[in-house]
């Protein structure tokens, strides 16, 4: 029998390749503004960029406001029909500083993009923007409404879009999460939960050298502490609490009074980072003179990989396969948006962005080949998700 393709398909995959080197110079333009997501005043001149591109394209903007943070971006698009929505969702913030361009500037070089956050996640942007603009191209038009939103926060933990997106989320029927994929194209169907705890610890200031029998030293207490909380990792179970900072005293001839430890939980199912914090809650002085103070939590909930998210997987394995794409699926110990969204019952599938590697790094960087056919999958999900 011979292998059956999507004529549709294939023609918005050619629709695409024909305006690659558009999708590239659409990428630098993102690129070249940079929005690391403490500066509110670049992120909000992005946001802005972005919503004139979607208006383009025939996309209803509402910008969420923020005080501190850049405006998040929500961008509807109606369409005739009765199917529900679906969210196209991301984040336009970045880990770099303002600056970061002239040590690492734009360059193409041997297929690849390079630009500081142009895997994490800007080309995703871009092919959200691409798929959207192919769909309303073809013959039938954009098949059902779709929702966008892309917020300014997710690189420090989404604490003032996370409302947003889980009541954007609850309109729609699946969300689509275009942060970037895994090694090769990997989509992802299971992500880590995420927490985050601060450990301080309070003893007794006292001179070194004359009265250390009247001193507490915090920091011994945190290194013991720190051993304690070492073996609360389980790696057979996904569970990982890694101490990541620490702080403490004042002047090496003083015995610490203070000292402090961050600590980075991660975990792979909902009860596990229940489990995990009750854990490290539990903690005890072992020096009877020592205090301790815990402060944080849970801050994301793991992307759990169910029956609905497996279904998703293997919708997006067919249509790839229809226009050449071998898709395959992997957890991941990073979170993101897409998290939330799952957590809260919604088909979620993630990893739907760009093709590449180095996120976070000076070598970060996209595959320019692979732009045309990821927004293919992408306009493909849209039109086939029930």
């Amino acid at each position: 029998m011979a292998k059956r393709t999507d004529p549709d398909g294939q023609q918005i995959l050619t629709w695409l390749n024909d305006r690659r080197q558009e999708m590239v110079a659409s990428l630098r333009e993102m690129v070249e503004r940079e929005s690391p997501t403490h500066d509110k005043r670049a992120c909000d001149q992005l946001c802005l960029h972005l919503a004139s591109e979607f208006r383009c394209l025939g996309g209803e903007i509402k910008l969420h406001r923020q005080r501190e943070a850049g405006h998040h971006l929500q961008v509807d698009f109606a369409a005739a029909g009765e199917r529900a929505p679906l969210l196209l969702l991301g984040h336009y913030d970045t880990v770099y500083d303002i600056g970061t361009l002239q040590t690492m500037p734009w360059s193409e070089r041997r297929g690849r993009l390079y630009g500081p956050g142009a895997f994490d996640m800007k080309a995703g942007i871009v092919q959200m923007m691409f798929a959207l603009w192919a769909l309303r191209e073809s013959r039938e038009g954009l098949p059902r409404p779709v929702k966008v939103l892309l917020v300014s926060d997710e690189e420090a933990g989404s604490g003032g879009s996370r409302p947003i997106t889980e009541k954007l989320a609850r309109q729609c029927a699946a969300v689509l999460v275009c942060e970037p994929a895994g090694p090769g194209g990997a989509l992802k169907t299971a992500r880590k939960g995420v927490g985050a705890f601060r450990l301080k610890v309070t003893g007794r200031a006292a001179h070194s050298g004359l009265d250390f029998e009247k001193g507490e030293s915090a920091i011994v207490e945190l290194a013991q502490q720190i051993l304690a909380l070492s073996r609360l990792s389980d790696r057979k179970r996904g569970i990982t609490l890694n101490v990541g900072i620490v702080q403490g005293g004042t002047r090496v001839n003083v015995v610490a009074g203070e000292a402090t430890a961050e600590l980075d939980l991660r975990f792979t199912r909902k009860d596990h980072g229940e489990e995990m914090v009750r854990r490290v809650r539990q903690l005890r002085p072992l020096n009877p003179h020592c205090k301790l103070a815990i402060e944080g939590g849970i801050n994301r909930p793991p992307l759990e990989r169910t029956r609905q998210v497996a279904a998703l997987f293997r919708l997006a394995r067919r249509i790839g396969g229809e226009i050449g794409l071998r898709l395959r699926e992997i957890a991941v110990g990073g979170g993101s948006d897409g998290n939330f969204t799952a957590d809260i019952g919604i088909p979620t599938l993630d990893g739907l962005g760009a093709v590449g590697d180095g996120a976070h790094a000076a070598q970060e960087h996209v595959i320019a080949a692979e732009l045309p056919r990821r927004a293919a999958l992408l306009a493909g999900l849209i039109r086939a998700i029930p």
